[in-house]
């Protein structure tokens, strides 16, 4: 990518920033019942590049915690307007049990009793997982600029019936030019990696992630055993990006970190026998790639990032299995037309507007959280693997929440419900043409004797 191609994304960015600190969005209280609520960190610096490196010592962002005044002054060096904007990502150690091990995610964590707020939480989590501080300049901090809010979510499970917590996602913009010290949590981190924002915006990077929900969908649709819909269905096809990292940092504590004795010797002798075949192996490791519930919450940061576009990038979550592909596109055909329509207008109406003030925003006037359970429209479902959001804000509040990068999760509202009823109707098919068949049979075979 060309020098100026960086120079236009880091001027976004400041862009970008400077909205998410001056126009927050609004908080989500809990569910009734459920006080759970959990923090992540989005983690920005910026790389200088090789024709402009940072001056030593460099330019200190600003003595006044003022985060606007703050960022004026970091985005006005000459190295960061043509440096390379970089996001922090972690993959998970695994762990027994733990249906997110392995996984990329964004340093985080549930919300202590202590935490005196959601942003605490964040930043907490971020000290005790990559060593990481975020406090501001103003608690204490060093170079690091607490920016703002993400959209919060409501996560669920059992395709978004059962509410688990709401999820505050918070950005941090580190002014070092410098990669910062880590002390990565063995329990919790197996890595961490830096990956470029113009790589995340790539459209050759896009792809996608198989995963197994059967279980989840023998717990809520019919009482139909997981094995008959492991066999049924296959896998889910989930939207992905493939990361490419151009910093990493591994926990040589973690086990696994050194692969055991049998799996050495496995590979050596399939590296061998290779040898022998075709005159050499390359070993393929398995590819980092971000998906589910933090490729959401990434999404609502890169949507606002010329030139993403959500309908364009985008992918509806599917099936392997072609037929109930076909029957899933069939029966969304006319919801994936008017969510399409209905985000083009509303992207286009709100394009050429100034920034909403806070009091326009649905949650943030004197009646509090406004409709988002109130009885305009109930409080939508998240989805699987936390795609979505649904937040219920009726159309006008939606219209602005879309507009300030909120496109994918407006994608996704309502789909899953016709997800299962695809399914209902693919294995309904599939029991009837086998019943069918059985029977022509059994008839063949009768008539034949």
């Amino acid at each position: 990518m060309a020098a100026h191609s960086n120079t236009d994304l880091t001027a976004h960015l400041h862009t970008v920033l400077q909205d998410l600190h001056s126009t927050p969005y609004p908080t989500i209280p809990c569910p009734e019942n459920l006080p759970k609520r959990a923090s992540v960190a989005l983690i920005l610096r910026v790389q200088p590049t090789y024709t402009h490196p940072a001056p030593s010592p460099t330019t200190p962002t600003s003595q006044n915690p003022d985060a606007p005044d703050a960022l004026r002054v970091f985005f006005e060096q000459s190295w960061v307007q043509h440096g390379d904007p970089e996001i922090l990502f972690i993959k998970r150690a695994s762990r027994v049990g733990d249906k997110w091990t392995g996984h990329v995610a964004l340093p985080g964590g549930k919300r202590d009793k202590e935490d005196a707020d959601d942003g605490e939480t964040a930043v907490r989590e971020a000290m005790e997982e990559v060593g990481i501080d975020l406090r501001s300049q103003e608690d204490g901090g060093k170079e690091v600029i607490a920016v703002g809010n993400l959209p919060q979510r409501i996560v669920t499970t059992s395709w978004g019936k059962v509410p688990l917590m709401v999820l505050c996602p918070y950005v941090y913009l580190l002014t070092s030019p410098s990669y910062p010290s880590q002390r990565l949590q063995p329990t919790e981190v197996a890595s961490t990696h830096w990956v470029p924002i113009r790589a995340l915006l790539a459209p050759s990077l896009r792809t996608h992630e198989y995963a197994d929900v059967s279980a989840r969908l023998a717990k809520s649709e019919y009482s139909i055993k997981r094995w008959f819909l492991q066999a049924m269905l296959s896998k889910m096809m989930f939207a992905a990006i493939h990361l490419m990292p151009s910093n990493s940092t591994h926990c040589a504590e973690i086990a696994g970190f050194i692969p055991p004795e049998h799996v050495a010797e496995k590979g050596r002798i399939v590296s061998n026998t290779r040898d022998m075949l075709v005159g050499g192996y390359k070993e393929v490791k398995p590819p980092l790639l971000l998906w589910g519930l933090t490729l959401g919450v990434v999404s609502d940061f890169l949507e606002h990032m010329p030139p993403h576009n959500a309908l364009e990038l985008w992918t509806y979550p599917t099936f392997t299995y072609w037929d109930i592909r076909f029957v899933m596109w069939a029966m969304s055909y006319s919801f994936r037309q008017q969510k399409s329509l209905e985000l083009s207008s509303i992207t286009t109406t709100h394009s050429s507007t100034t920034t909403t003030s806070n009091q326009d925003l649905p949650g943030m006037g004197s009646e509090g959280v406004g409709p988002l359970f109130g009885d305009e429209k109930p409080a939508g479902e998240v989805g699987i693997e936390g795609l979505g959001v649904g937040r219920g804000w009726g159309q006008s509040g939606r219209a602005k929440m879309v507009s300030r990068g909120a496109a994918v999760n407006s994608m996704l509202e309502g789909y899953y419900p016709i997800v299962r009823r695809a399914v209902f109707v693919t294995l309904v098919s599939r029991v009837s043409i086998v019943a069918i068949l059985g029977v022509w049979s059994w008839r063949k075979y009768a008539s034949s004797r």
